[in-house]
């Protein structure tokens, strides 16, 4: 067995959910993950997370023209991010974007290992497509390949048929695969994947951003009278339900809801508040970075959180950590957060009636929010990048790494 080395670790990140200058929340949870990787190990990384290509950034176009403008290059907090841009093919995208990705991202992994970035493995986030076109590249240049698995992956595309197949034979050449629940890890391995194989290294909560704020401050800087508030934190697509959640507001007398997010379900969730009679207590607000969220959980009275499927729902993990209890439905990873019922309610109904009856229940007993905020901090983010330090360690200590094919080794 060759000996495990002390050297510092190289890691090449591939994954289509990163942030960049122009969508600086899209795949935090990801950068956040590697931030904390980096900093328990001093492991040298770069990131390749390759954009569809668009022809115009004129707002217009809107989410598409963020395509357009997110730079070929940049560097954020120190660590040099590649966005290649690949082509999507109408009706064929989502069977043709593993190769486009593959072929997209080959030549600058390419320059990369010829400029001396010959890094000891692919770390790959998203089981399809990203997963399946990073197995290709692991096979072109030869090196190991980690797999995480995070939610809708799992949950939705390995329903079909053809990426269910591509992810199964890609799991089967990767050195490992994460996932970020145990719920995650049972969904696998009841497509076939071997248990053996699979390690669970949840996501963590940062407790020098996410903090208790003083409710009385942060209800005035939101402009919220004293009334109960809740507060419901997600992009607005079906799958997350804030319709169920206007209903649960809807049956509790002068509730106030914040809905944080974006997307295409606005104009349907304004309308069907206005069709409950709760428009004037319904309030959409922005996007907010990380550093704001503390301010809208700390006003809140719960976190609501309604979602039909979940891998493991970091808006959970951040509300408790600023001292806010939780309401949530029983999807993917909540029942191994929410373990106790001081710290929230698991909701086995997903129903407006069944939602409200939680939150009735939460308001006439409050939480402490300080024991709350220190039941977060157990979720700290040293185990997870402890765990992937392990991982990555016992992989090179296996299988090493391949050299590449027409390249010097180092």
């Amino acid at each position: 067995m060759t000996p495990v080395t002390t050297s510092p670790l190289r890691v090449l990140t591939f994954t289509t959910l990163y942030p960049s200058a122009a969508r600086p929340r899209h795949g935090i949870f990801v950068e956040t993950r590697l931030s904390h990787f980096r900093r328990r190990t001093g492991a040298e990384v770069r990131v390749v997370a390759p954009v569809p290509w668009f022809p115009s950034a004129a707002p217009r176009f809107g989410a598409y023209a963020l395509y357009a403008r997110t730079p070929q290059h940049e560097v954020r907090d120190g660590v040099h991010v590649y966005h290649p841009r690949y082509l999507t093919v109408p009706l064929l995208g989502m069977y043709s974007q593993p190769f486009a990705l593959a072929q997209g991202a080959a030549r600058i992994i390419g320059a990369l290992l010829s400029e001396g970035f010959d890094f000891d493995l692919i770390d790959a986030h998203y089981l399809y497509p990203d997963c399946v076109a990073a197995a290709m590249l692991a096979k072109k240049f030869g090196k190991p390949l980690v797999m995480t698995a995070r939610g809708s992956d799992v949950n939705l595309l390995m329903q079909f048929r053809l990426p269910r197949h591509m992810v199964l034979r890609a799991a089967r050449q990767a050195h490992a695969i994460v996932t970020v629940s145990a719920a995650l890890k049972s969904r696998l391995v009841e497509f076939g994947v071997d248990s053996s194989h699979v390690r669970v290294l949840r996501n963590g909560v940062d407790t020098d951003i996410f903090r208790p704020v003083p409710v009385a401050t942060a209800r005035a800087e939101l402009g919220l009278d004293a009334g109960p508030v809740f507060v419901d934190v997600g992009n607005l697509v079906p799958e997350k339900g804030h319709d169920l959640v206007i209903d649960a507001v809807a049956a509790i007398p002068d509730a106030m809801l914040l809905i944080v997010g974006e997307g295409p379900e606005r104009e349907r969730l304004d309308r069907h508040a206005r069709e409950r009679d709760v428009a004037h207590r319904v309030r959409f607000l922005p996007v907010r970075t990380q550093r704001e969220l503390p301010t809208v959980y700390s006003a809140a009275d719960a976190l609501v959180l309604a979602s039909s499927r979940e891998g493991w729902p970091n808006v959970v993990l951040e509300a408790m950590a600023c001292g806010t209890p939780v309401v949530a439905t029983d999807v993917g990873g909540v029942p191994e957060i929410i373990t106790n019922p001081d710290v929230g309610s698991v909701v086995a109904e997903r129903s407006g009636t069944a939602l409200a009856d939680a939150m009735r229940r939460l308001l006439a007993t409050p939480r402490n929010r300080e024991a709350l905020a220190g039941y977060a901090a157990r979720f700290g983010w040293n185990e997870t990048a402890t765990g992937q330090a392990a991982l990555c360690r016992e992989i090179l200590a296996v299988h090493g790494a391949a050299p590449v094919p027409g390249l010097a080794s180092r």
